[in-house]
């Protein structure tokens, strides 16, 4: 205790901090030991298929046959490698996820309030806590206003426990959330030293979940592996009854089963989500659980705050109503209502930073506040000065029910309570008006002035907070806020962020209906909704009261026509997801109250504000925007349904060019042919087609119409529209080609060395040439864009300058068993492979 005595309103310098983390370390919990790269490295040999090949090495090397052996174990080597970097590279994108993602805490520091990492608390270090907030160490309260925190994850009970600096009952911990009200509380353990670290429960912010895609694919896989070893079994069986060599046919049924078993089907999903990701994370979306990525491309329904995700979130306060008459405000014209500038001041949360020169950055806090403090000042002194006359000795915190916060506060004139809130909750609370100095009794006509005045307002889009007081029957509860004195109404602007509207635009040509939530009067979110295009007219508006008066029933035949909700509460929110889904519609909602949490858990995709969110909402969260932008979402759905397009890509490819592998030998061992591939050509194929050319499709660019085409359904199968049947095909005409080209080649007399070279060639080129095929399910070859995927030319340069050096170079002849093919050889690969291409465009021409 002795480290924790430090000024209450000063707080700890930055110098002793530094030397404090260093005496008890960062405030963090232990973590699990990374992954060393040598072990992910060694893992990539944990495989069935990889230890049948080892065995074939091993093999090998026993009969003699030593390049055999070499060249099978420089495949297992690079596949090793190969995957190493992808999971490595997933590895390095989840970790940096989980930085991104580390919890920030409000401290006072020199005298300032500051957010800083969470692991940077000391013990010492004063915290402001708020609704909404993970408190970060364990702390004593020092000060508090209806402090109520969720112990739930300590002690089990889901029941509030009311918190007080003037009781046994001060002690908070880490972990656990505030559910209400606020406080300022004093650091006195942190890290292991906390009750969260004595019973060692790790709370891990990202979760890494498995994939329903992942999962699917691998009981694909499976599948698909039983399928290709039952035909490995067939060909290698007729081979040995056909009298050819044992050995020779056990190593072909082994190679033919690794070429054609898609055992990178599962892991390929995981690196193109993670690359997704990343992608995401440049666009300023932090994706917390991947199974969202996979959900994003589904999405139907946006559901999105107002304030600060539509709008700039940069509050000016541009008219205010006082008098009984509105005023225009300006950059030198201030408001002269010294009430109103007591009430704006004093019921308020904003912060002061005396370092900074300049007011728009000395004032911290909410826009809101922040914009309300500063209609009234011209500098940060003169806010000192006037703050520094008064003390706020009671306060009840705004929260979403009330829409009102109450403050009561000891000057030199007595005690005085200031409300502000919005105007038709507080106006209901208030008996009397204040006009040019003397309170009168408030009438009906002087209730119908004031709501001309907001109605003018917020016609404007102009966002409405109503100011009152009393200094009578001051209680300290919510009796309070009764027979108050109304004084008048700040209208606040929030311009729309100017690439919202692009952005709606955007969602309805994807079939994605974009809508409004917020707490603002029905004029301001019709005014904002009108100008960003979400909706044409007012009965696209529905407000919170008329939502009350509805049954689910009614209310869910209601969201067919409405795409502004106004005056809402966390409720109306949690009503309005439940009831899109009972639609049969996929749901982004966005939050950032503790109180939205739970909407935000209920939606398909629930989303947090990076800037605005409490922690609570955020963990309850798939997903955060790091810019509490609107067009960050609309971005994100559109990576969704890239990354969900990519791995069709992927595996449209792989499949497509297993099954021509397996078909090969399998057509070949039908018609009584010698074997068209050796078990070294097979494993070459495998490596120079299944490797750099796949992963490029995982990073393919989006195409121009990915943001043209409705939501896909959320339990469409992988293969629907038409996959299985084009994967099938084009899988049969690769096999078929590659036997006729080997036939072609017996036809015209070439040894059977240059036969199986023709096969070999041809079964590459067609599988090079279906890469590029597989970039559009909808465009032929001739019509794409190649070099729109640089990484995919590489990629597919590499392979066939891989191909040119196994039939040119000497040394790879021998090891591989191929022969240098001359131009009439090569007329029979390009004519076999370039057919298929052929066909599959003159059906896409049928087609269209």
């Amino acid at each position: 205790m002795n480290e924790s005595k430090i000024d209450l309103y000063k707080g700890l310098t930055t110098r002793e901090a530094q030397k404090r983390i260093k005496k008890y370390g960062p405030n963090v919990l232990k973590k699990k030991k990374k992954v060393s790269p040598f072990k992910i490295f060694l893992e990539q040999f944990n495989d069935f298929i990889i230890w049948v090949l080892v065995g074939a090495t091993i093999i090998s090397g026993f009969m003699g046959e030593k390049a055999d052996a070499i060249t099978i174990l420089i495949i297992v080597i690079m596949n090793a490698i190969l995957g190493f970097v992808q999971e490595f590279k997933t590895e390095k994108s989840l970790e940096a996820l989980n930085e991104l993602s580390s919890p920030t805490a409000k401290v006072i520091r020199d005298s300032s309030v500051k957010v800083i990492n969470a692991e940077e608390l000391v013990i010492g270090d004063l915290v402001i806590l708020e609704s909404g907030d993970r408190i970060p160490a364990d702390c004593i309260l020092v000060e508090q206003s209806s402090f109520m925190v969720d112990e739930s994850l300590l002690t089990g009970e889901s029941l509030g426990v009311e918190k007080s600096s003037n009781s046994k009952n001060s002690s908070i911990y880490m972990g656990t959330v505030v559910l209400k009200g606020r406080a300022k509380a004093k650091v006195v353990e942190t890290g292991m030293g906390t009750e969260m670290g004595k019973i060692a429960e790790m709370l891990d912010d990202i979760q890494v979940e498995k994939s329903p895609l992942k999962e699917k694919l691998s009981s694909l896989g499976k599948v698909l592996v039983v399928l290709c070893i039952i035909i490995c079994v067939i060909v290698t069986l007729t081979g040995i009854w056909r009298g050819q060599d044992k050995y020779e046919m056990f190593l072909l049924g082994v190679s033919l089963a690794v070429a054609a078993i898609p055992e990178g089907l599962p892991a390929i999903v995981t690196v193109a989500l993670a690359l997704g990701v990343s992608r995401m994370l440049k666009r300023n979306a932090l994706v917390r659980k991947l199974p969202a990525v996979e959900t994003l491309g589904c999405t139907s329904i946006i559901c999105s705050d107002k304030t600060g995700t539509l709008t700039e979130n940069n509050m000016t306060v541009k008219k205010m109503y006082y008098d009984n008459k509105i005023h225009n405000l300006g950059n030198k014209n201030f408001p002269e209502n010294l009430i109103l500038k007591k009430i704006f001041t004093y019921c308020n949360d904003f912060n002061l930073d005396m370092k900074e020169k300049d007011i728009n950055k000395s004032v911290l806090g909410d826009p809101t506040e922040t914009a309300l403090v500063k209609a009234f000042f011209r500098g940060k002194n003169e806010i000192k000065g006037f703050t520094d006359k008064g003390r706020r000795i009671y306060d009840n915190p705004f929260d979403s029910d009330r829409k009102m916060m109450s403050v009561i506060v000891q000057d030199g004139s007595g005690e005085t309570c200031y409300v502000k809130g919005a105007p038709e909750r507080v106006i209901k609370k208030c008996k009397y008006i204040l006009i040019s100095g003397e309170v009168q009794k408030l009438t009906d006509k002087h209730r119908n002035d004031v709501e001309k005045a907001i109605e003018k307002m917020s016609y404007e889009a102009l966002r409405c907070i109503a100011g009152a007081y009393k200094r009578e029957g001051l209680t300290r509860n919510t009796f309070l806020e009764n027979d108050l004195i109304f004084v008048g109404v700040a209208g606040i602007i929030d311009p729309p962020r100017r690439e919202v509207k692009d952005a709606v635009l955007k969602c309805k040509m994807a079939g994605i209906k974009p809508i409004m939530i917020t707490g603002d009067h029905k004029n301001t979110a019709y005014a904002i909704g009108k100008e960003l295009d979400i909706c044409k007219n007012e009965k696209e508006v529905l407000e919170g009261e008329e939502i009350d008066k509805l049954s689910d029933k009614d209310l869910n035949k209601k969201l067919d026509t409405i795409t502004v909700f106004a005056r809402v509460s966390p409720n109306h929110k949690l009503r309005i997801v439940k009831e899109f889904k009972n639609k049969n519609k996929i749901v982004a909602m966005t939050g950032d109250g503790v109180n939205d949490a739970p909407a935000v858990k209920e939606a398909d995709i629930g989303i947090s504000m990076g800037i605005t969110g409490t922690d609570v909402t955020k963990e309850a969260s798939s997903m955060i925007l790091l810019d509490d932008n609107f067009a960050t979402i609309v971005a994100s759905v559109e990576e969704g349904r890239v990354i969900y397009d990519n791995i069709r890509k992927f595996i449209r490819y792989l499949l497509s060019c297993n099954l021509g592998e397996v078909l090969t030998m399998f057509i070949a061992s039908l018609l009584y042919l010698p074997t068209p591939l050796l078990p070294i050509q097979i494993l070459f194929v495998n490596l120079a087609t299944d490797g750099l050319p796949a992963i490029a499709l995982g990073v393919d660019p989006p195409g121009t119409d990915i943001m043209s085409e409705k939501p896909r359904p959320k339990n469409e199968s992988i293969f629907a529209r038409g996959l299985k049947e084009k994967i099938i095909i084009r899988g049969s005409l690769i096999g078929v080609c590659t036997v006729l080209s080997f036939m072609a080649g017996s036809y015209y007399g070439f040894t059977l060395e240059t036969c199986r070279t023709l096969a070999l060639s041809t079964l590459i080129m067609s599988q090079l040439i279906h890469v590029f095929e597989c970039r559009s399910e909808r465009h032929s070859i001739f019509e794409i864009k190649y070099f729109t995927n640089i990484y995919l030319v590489g990629a597919v340069a590499i392979s066939i300058v891989m191909l040119i050096s196994i039939l040119y170079i000497p040394f790879m002849q021998n090891v591989f068993h191929t022969v240098s093919l001359n131009l009439a050889q090569w007329l029979i690969v390009i004519f076999f492979s370039g057919t298929i291409a052929f066909i599959n465009s003159l059906y896409l021409y049928m087609k269209k």
